[in-house]
């Protein structure tokens, strides 16, 4: 099987990239809000709020293009970890560890022509 997904969404706030390790890896973790395909009850549509992580120059790529609202689509695949909180209570995460990304609507650099290359960081 093979672990593979694409999500298209909007940033919930400012994505701040963190510089973490020996060798200050630049990485970005932020939560995508993702539209579900049908509406509720009350004819809304709800939405999923994804949490997502991308590591070096894709880090740097979503961080100088995306602000609040920014729709992207990020391809990446799905990784669960666990982990002991200083009280011993175990905690479980599921999120999307980005390996690509495209614009999905405007970015930030909306007053400005985004080249080719910048539409896209694979």
């Amino acid at each position: 099987m093979l672990n593979n997904t694409t999500l298209t969404g909007r940033l919930t706030k400012v994505p701040e990239i963190k510089q973490v390790g020996e060798n200050q890896t630049p990485v970005i973790n932020f939560s995508l809000a993702v539209d579900r395909d049908f509406a509720d009850d009350n004819n809304e549509r709800k939405a999923d709020f994804i949490p997502v992580v991308a590591w070096n120059g894709l880090a740097k790529f979503i961080a100088g293009n995306f602000g609040k609202g920014g729709a992207l689509s990020v391809q990446g695949r799905l990784q669960s970890r666990s982990w002991d909180d200083a009280d011993g209570k175990k905690h479980y995460a599921i999120e999307l560890v980005a390996d690509k990304a495209y614009f999905a609507g405007e970015s930030k650099k909306s007053d400005e022509m985004v080249s080719e290359s910048e539409q896209a960081y694979e």
